[in-house]
């Protein structure tokens, strides 16, 4: 990783200091898949994180749709707590009903209050419980510098609502797993209440920015301008999160600079699940057992990435009885010369050990087939 600076949880693999000269309070940018730290600026530093914080919000819902507690196509009537949220908004009214996914929607493209308070009371009951949620959640993601007042960002009266590049980054990543999110946070526009009132996505990097894919901005007086922007290309999905920018354009400029960085800079090299080749088995029902190995996923310096070397570890034999998923060796990937991971080598069925009966119908069927 490049890091500015040198947090102790931050694993350094590299020791040259990058500064892209960002005129922000904190920066952060990882590779979606792995986890991997890119580049890091005051990256624990805590501060307002505004609509950002819709972040989790969103999280806690698409959780909810997961466990089966409501669907998307569940209809909610809105409350009057709810239709009175301030800042941006849709505009919903007391008593309008609208359906779960079209609230998702006006959260994740306009960033709307409203909806965001909707989808909280829908799943929590109140605002109050799922702020609660939300604060056990941060707990369980290993959050260091997050706690929640709100559901929105609203900031105003909020005196323990912050949250941290590095927390927003962790949260993103677990956002974007669900597929619903990437759907509406990559759309410029889109329409509700039959095309009559149109969204217009917060995010202006989404149509400026190849790749962009999402997913939230922010902004108020307090927490200056945030974003927590993803983008994709190839393979590789990045996560480049700012915050307290002075401008909505420094912000997005920085954003886009952070991104510019990692994917000029780093590849993701893969390998997906495979079939290997066929082991033999010693005194067991079958002569050969398939093995294969899972998948494997490293950022690595994008001019090396045909460079990196397999080291397979793998027994001549192996003695019956084998057990499906057994482990049965590993292969080692190497870059100039260092171990970048490994991956274990599994047994791809059973095979279990022959008893007497079974070597005399062996010895007989060799005997009749020469």
């Amino acid at each position: 990783m490049l890091t500015k600076s040198g947090a102790e949880d931050v694993t350094e693999t590299d020791q040259t200091e990058i500064d892209l000269g960002l005129d922000v309070g904190s920066a952060y940018l990882i590779e979606a898949k792995t986890g991997k730290v890119l580049y890091a600026e005051n990256e624990f530093s805590a501060a307002s994180p505004a609509s950002v914080t819709k972040i989790m919000t969103l999280l806690l819902v698409c959780e909810a749709l997961d466990a089966g507690k409501f669907k998307l196509d569940d209809t909610v009537t809105i409350s009057a707590y709810a239709a009175g949220m301030g800042g941006s908004q849709v505009f919903l009214e007391e008593g309008e009903r609208m359906t779960v996914e079209e609230l998702i929607k006006c959260t994740v493209i306009a960033s709307a209050n409203d909806a965001a308070v909707a989808l909280a009371e829908l799943t929590a009951g109140s605002e109050a419980s799922f702020v609660r949620a939300m604060n056990k959640r941060a707990g369980e993601l290993g959050l260091k510098a997050t706690s929640f007042e709100n559901t929105t960002g609203l900031d105003d009266t909020t005196t323990n609502h912050y949250s941290c590049a590095a927390d927003i980054a962790k949260m993103s990543r677990e956002l974007i797993k669900h597929d619903i999110i990437l759907k509406y946070s990559s759309i410029w526009q889109d329409t509700i209440r039959d095309g009559s009132f149109t969204l217009t996505n917060t995010n202006r990097l989404v149509r400026y920015y190849d790749g962009c894919n999402g997913l939230k901005t922010g902004s108020t007086d307090k927490a200056g301008y945030c974003v927590s922007t993803t983008a994709k290309r190839g393979n590789m999905q990045l996560i480049a999160v700012i915050m307290g920018a002075k401008t909505r354009d420094s912000r997005n400029a920085s954003a886009r600079a952070l991104l510019d960085f990692g994917f000029a800079n780093f590849a993701l090299y893969e390998s997906e699940k495979k079939f290997i080749e066929n082991v033999p088995v010693l005194c067991g029902t079958s002569d050969f057992v398939p093995i294969v190995c899972g998948e494997f996923y490293a950022v690595i310096d994008k001019a090396k990435l045909s460079e990196v070397e397999l080291v397979y570890e793998i027994p001549e034999n192996i003695s019956a009885p084998v057990a499906e998923g057994q482990n049965i060796g590993k292969i080692i990937y190497k870059l100039d010369g260092e171990q970048i991971g490994e991956c274990d080598i599994l047994a791809g069925a059973d095979v279990e050990k022959i008893n007497l009966l079974g070597i005399f119908w062996r010895i007989i069927t060799r005997i009749i087939c020469g």
